[in-house]
């Protein structure tokens, strides 16, 4: 059985991936910071589903704490999705305000990987990671420089690690969305976005969930260092 860590699954677009995966026969262990009760309903999902979970507590801008939790285990795929996003427009952002997004999105990234990658090339597994970027990070948004750095940051440490992996017959590749109908868009003007879509709706996590989950798979062995935008064609 492979097995897949999910990042920021007890919720939202991390959540839709991590049910989406074990309903195609993986095997997923879900990733919470706060929401505990969220997260364990999750692995109870799944594991009606006849598949193994388990829910891990950790903070991904946390490297110690990240390296305590993960060291040892095993895992054929990896999807960064955990994130946080704090706007403000720049000359009234705080500095906090940008450490916090930065040392989670893009500190995240290297936390998290830095102990399950060698294990992978160790044990000879021709493994898969997704990271989650964001349309914010291709064409930048307004009140969003830390987050749309951070994002992009990601892009090119997917890229450059692919590159790294690709040897080992481990893809790195990264999806981009733009609207998903999350918790994170409750307080955006839906009806004023809509207007600048090109579909003319939002999308929805499952959207991004199917796509992770053909990434996952072994007829993606051949894709690697991709950036691919679920967006409805928006570019902001």
């Amino acid at each position: 059985m492979k097995k897949i860590l999910v990042t920021g699954s007890s919720r939202g677009i991390g959540r839709e991936i991590a049910l989406y995966l074990a309903k195609n026969g993986y095997s997923v262990d879900i990733h919470y910071v706060h929401s505990e009760e969220k997260a364990l309903k999750i692995v109870e999902q799944i594991r009606s589903l006849g598949q193994e979970s388990n829910a891990l507590k950790f903070d991904i801008k946390d490297r110690e704490e990240c390296k305590k939790i993960l060291d040892g285990k095993l895992y054929y795929g990896i999807v960064l999705n955990a994130g946080i996003a704090k706007d403000n427009v720049f000359p009234a952002m705080e500095g906090e305000e940008w450490d916090e997004v930065v040392d989670t999105n893009l500190g995240g990234f290297y936390n998290v990987l830095k102990p399950l990658v060698m294990p992978m090339i160790s044990n000879r597994i021709k493994g898969r990671i997704i990271t989650l970027s964001s349309v914010s990070a291709l064409s930048g948004n307004r009140g969003q420089v830390n987050y749309s750095a951070s994002k992009a940051g990601i892009i090119g440490a997917t890229k450059s690690l692919a590159l790294e992996l690709a040897k080992r017959g481990i893809t790195v590749n990264c999806i981009a969305p733009g609207v998903i109908e999350t918790d994170m868009i409750k307080n955006v003007p839906v009806d004023e976005i809509k207007k600048i879509i090109p579909m003319k709706r939002i999308g929805c996590a499952k959207e991004v969930a199917s796509l992770a989950n053909y990434l996952m798979s072994e007829d993606a062995s051949y894709i690697t260092g991709q950036v691919i935008s679920v967006n409805g064609g928006l570019y902001l």
